[in-house]
């Protein structure tokens, strides 16, 4: 049986919270995101049409919890395949701040792979 590693396995070191901006209470967890939206993940269905005040916490480049804040509507949720889990895909409304960006291609970067360097 294989049982090498060829690639190395990336594992986030913290979930990505997302938060109610307005309530600053926490309704899911990242599941993936690109420039114009990204999925939810949480406990409780998402209402589909509604727009929704959200904010993102990750750790910044400096270490420290950066907030991103973000304005969306949520186009569709499901039940996940882990069971009292929905997933949710929200577009957003309103052109994203710089740090949303960033997260973007901070992540895009983090899981992306990338060809080995070899000395010639």
């Amino acid at each position: 049986m294989f049982t090498d590693r060829r690639i190395e396995r990336h594992q986030l070191p913290v979930f990505l919270k997302v938060l109610n901006r307005l309530t600053d209470q926490p309704i899911g967890y990242l599941g993936n995101l690109s420039e114009d939206g990204l999925m939810l993940i949480s406990q409780l269905p998402m209402l589909v049409g509604a727009n929704f005040e959200l904010r993102l916490t990750a750790p910044g480049p400096d270490g420290h919890l950066q907030t991103v804040d973000i304005t969306a509507s949520c186009r569709w949720c499901h039940e996940d395949a882990t069971p009292h889990h929905y997933d949710a895909g929200f577009v957003l409304l309103r052109s994203p701040p710089p740090e949303y960006r960033e997260l973007v291609t901070a992540l895009r970067s983090y899981f992306s792979f990338r060809p080995v360097q070899t000395s010639a």
